[in-house]
């Protein structure tokens, strides 16, 4: 045979085959998965709209739709709620409900702080469209619109953690699109929060120190702070509430009527192993260590009516 460059046909052949698995292989590959973020538990917390650790503050016309908490600081230091605030939930103030939701706060905000791998993000949110995920930032800061996009997947969790602050501009506001919902989007801060007059946003925060809202703004989310104090101005905010996923209805299978003449499974009488029938319903006999052994009965429609017959295999035993 003739070598081509050194090297025999059959080896070009085996080689340009190896070549081609190789490639293959490598294009088989999967791709590299981006781990996903997990719904923050809240705990005793999650029924709370409003939560601080040292006081709170209300002028004008608030609605909160949810409970309000204060711990560790007595009820002296709710101020302004009367005749301001329409709330539809319950007041806990220096309670032990206050206090149990307090420490589950606690632990929901080390949760968003620790989850990773995180994504490094500018400050300035406005103009963007994010896809479910974790992201950090030192500070992070929104004029106009932040967009948060699940894709078509209600289950979907954003998770934003901010090394300092979390401060929007006056109308800024957070859209959600494609099932996107305010109870899977959590704002972890290790500073303060503050939310300009008259913005829209979507999402639980979690501060370490304090959150103040401005005049009018709305929240789809809950603002809870762990050691400082929550200031509303006129303010609306609404527990946010998880859709209830779609169900599809049971279906009963139909069923198809027996031919004229045929014998459903129902009457066909069952012959125990190692009988045999006798035609007329009864069966007898059973085989021995080496006989016969009946393993079924079949019922055949003839033009003479339905007639029987067994089915029998040797048994090796």
């Amino acid at each position: 045979m003739t070598p081509v460059h050194g090297l025999s046909r059959i080896a070009h052949t085996r080689l340009g085959a190896s070549a081609l698995m190789a490639v293959g292989l490598v294009v088989a590959l999967p791709g590299v998965a981006h781990a996903a973020a997990l719904p923050v538990p809240l705990g005793t917390a999650d029924p709370f709209v409003v939560l601080a650790g040292s006081a709170i503050t209300n002028t004008g016309a608030t609605t909160l739709n949810g409970d309000v908490g204060l711990s560790p600081a007595d009820g002296s230091f709710v101020t302004g709620f009367t005749p301001g605030v329409t709330l539809n939930g319950t007041l806990h103030a220096a309670d032990a409900v206050a206090l149990g939701a307090q420490n589950d706060l606690t632990a929901a905000y080390l949760n968003a702080a620790t989850q990773s791998p995180a994504t490094a993000i500018p400050t300035e949110l406005g103009g963007t469209t994010l896809q479910p995920g974790v992201y950090s930032a030192g500070t992070y800061g929104l004029t106009g619109t932040l967009t948060l996009d699940a894709g078509g997947d209600p289950d979907a969790v954003f998770v934003f953690t901010a090394a300092s602050t979390l401060i929007t501009a006056s109308a800024s506001s957070v859209a959600l699109i494609n099932d996107a919902q305010a109870c899977h989007v959590f704002w972890q801060v290790t500073s303060s929060a503050t939310l300009g007059s008259g913005s829209h946003f979507q999402g639980t925060i979690l501060a370490l120190t304090s959150v103040s809202l401005g005049t009018g703004a709305t929240v789809d989310g809950r603002v809870l702070a762990r050691n400082g104090a929550v200031t509303l101005q006129g303010n609306t905010i609404t527990r946010p509430v998880c859709a209830a996923p779609a169900t599809t209805p049971a279906t009963t299978p139909a069923t198809t009527p027996a031919a004229s003449g045929s014998v459903s499974p129902s009457q066909v009488t069952a012959v125990p192993v190692g009988a045999v029938s006798t035609g007329d319903g009864s069966t007898s006999g059973g085989s021995g260590p080496v006989g016969l052994a009946v393993i079924g009965a079949l019922a055949v429609a003839g033009a003479g009516g339905v007639s029987w017959f067994a089915v029998r295999r040797r048994s090796n035993a």
